[in-house]
């Protein structure tokens, strides 16, 4: 087996997409058809803060392995909140931005960072991440919500973990979904039917729609959901809908849309993505409000779905301690991190350190909290 050999693209376009494939799998946010839509149309593009630098491995001429990296010119879409470090940096006169990035734009989902069939080679891509950061003369170098795989190549390359929490759900091979409510404690089985009867005493219908079923009228209608949503908090959505017409061209089957009908007329949408065996909870909006409607979309109906068809798990996305209530548990999430400056990184550490202790306390705190029966229930 001949020495790898390193190398930087600055568009994926530059890959071969079965190559690609073959070393991201089955995680739909890693596909070469979702990366290069959001390349393409714009919306993680040097023009929006986000320069590809993709680093790639090559042995004997073959693609062995491969890192998506980005030059990032501020904080924006990432979903791990590092602009506390970044103000520390301007308040002290040291550039920030451009910080070198791993992750994939706009979405918080866990996965391979490091692309690579061993577990010397995902180590090999860590360490000449680094020294790619470190020739380019970044402040930083960052991964967001690597898998535990790649979490413990980070940490053996010296990178600092940082700790998060997400909240997801479980198959336990349940029948139908009311063997799932079955094992919830009383009370949270019991308001949970209250929630959804009251969405269906509205008059609130939904459909579960994937693939070709999603017309474009529909998608056009999710669309105005998800920037209403948007609106809604005074900002600017990341996506175009071109950037959705792409990837439900591209990679129809995975994606599962549920639209909440009131009659015949749509009022509001969520959109998850499908691949490996799981479920991502990704997008939503509505055009009216209607009591406990986003929870019954997001939630209770991705999760009724996925019982359906065998799915292992469901990832409800950032933030929500209001989703516990709904079956979905608290599950940790990582970062990795690197800091040029060696002033800021110890800071930085001793920073996490503390920062760890209490999320850990926190998720000890949350998981006495599960909706679950437990022995003594």
């Amino acid at each position: 087996m001949g020495e790898p050999e390193f190398s930087l693209v600055d568009s994926i376009a530059e890959i071969a997409p079965d190559d690609w494939q073959r070393l991201a799998g089955d995680n739909p946010t890693l596909s070469y058809t979702f990366l290069n839509a959001l390349h393409t149309t714009g919306c993680a593009a040097p023009d929006t803060g986000w320069s590809p630098r993709f680093l790639l491995m090559h042995r004997d001429g073959a693609l062995a392995g491969a890192m998506p990296l980005y030059l990032k010119a501020h904080s924006r879409g990432e979903y791990v909140f590092d602009q506390g470090w970044a103000d520390a940096f301007h308040r002290n006169g040291v550039p920030y931005y451009p910080k070198l990035l791993s992750a994939i734009p706009f979405t918080p989902v866990t996965g391979n960072r490091l692309l690579a069939a061993t577990p010397e080679d995902r180590l090999l891509l860590a360490r000449v991440a680094l020294q790619v950061a470190q020739q380019m003369g970044t402040s930083s170098l960052h991964v967001l919500f690597p898998d535990d795989a790649d979490r413990q190549a980070f940490a053996k390359a010296g990178y600092m973990l940082r700790e998060g929490v997400q909240f997801h759900w479980e198959n336990q091979n349940y029948d139908d979904f009311d063997a799932f409510l079955a094992t919830m404690k009383m009370e949270k089985r019991k308001k949970l039917r209250q929630d959804r009867r009251r969405v269906l005493d509205a008059g609130v219908h939904f459909e579960h729609l994937t693939g070709t079923a999603i017309s474009d009228d529909v998608l056009r209608f999710f669309y105005r959901c998800y920037v209403s949503t948007y609106q809604a908090h005074y900002s600017k959505p990341y996506l175009s809908l071109e950037f959705f017409q792409r990837i439900l061209a591209a990679m129809p089957d995975n994606l599962m849309l549920v639209l909440a009908r009131r009659g015949d007329q749509p009022v509001a949408v969520a959109l998850n993505l499908i691949g490996g065996n799981v479920m991502y909870g990704r997008y939503w909006g509505t055009q009216e409000f209607i009591s406990g409607l986003h929870f019954e979309a997001c939630y209770v109906q991705s999760i009724d779905y996925c019982i359906r068809h065998g799915i292992a798990r469901f990832e409800g996305g950032a933030q929500g301690v209001h989703k516990m209530s709904r079956g979905l548990v608290p599950t940790p999430t990582w970062s990795a991190h690197w800091v040029a400056d060696q002033r800021f990184a110890d800071a930085i550490n001793d920073f996490l350190q503390e920062e760890t202790a209490a999320m850990n306390d926190y998720i000890d705190e949350l998981s006495e909290h599960i909706p679950f029966k437990t022995g003594t229930d």
